[in-house]
């Protein structure tokens, strides 16, 4: 249904911002490079749902979001297009490492989708490579 609605809609590039359904490998097929997504985790590591309090439990230093183009197979493991790192404290919840977490996301996430559609930079045999550092 949500493919029929795309095609309907001319749509041909998707992006997916709490999204929390898992698309089905033939529905990422037909939008090869055209569709992203971010993750509330440095890819690879904590991927999935309940990315923040992975991180806490595994006592890493640092964590952040992950901006990438989804792929077929397993979720968030498509081509990594940007990432930011924030600390993570002692002291830090999930709520408090999510905050912090969420300021790059509102950050990172308009940056790579600017640079996409400015063909700034480009999915090449299942890698993204910047064309440019510019940013207009």
């Amino acid at each position: 249904a949500l493919d029929a609605l795309l095609q309907e809609q001319r749509i041909d590039f998707i992006v997916l911002a709490g999204f929390m359904r898992i698309l089905s490998d033939a529905f990422v097929r037909k939008y090869p490079g055209r569709i992203v997504n971010i993750h509330p985790s440095i890819l690879p590591s904590f991927a999935g749902l309940n990315a923040q309090q992975q991180a806490l439990d595994a006592g890493v230093r640092a964590s952040g979001c992950t901006v990438h183009f989804v792929a077929p197979g397993a979720v968030d493991t498509g081509p990594i297009i940007a990432q930011a790192v924030v600390p993570v404290y002692s002291d830090d919840t999930v709520a408090s490492l999510s905050q912090r977490i969420q300021v790059e996301e509102h950050r990172l996430y308009p940056a790579a989708i600017r640079a996409i559609l400015h063909q700034q930079l480009v999915l090449t045999n299942g890698r993204v490579v910047r064309l440019s550092q510019r940013a207009d």
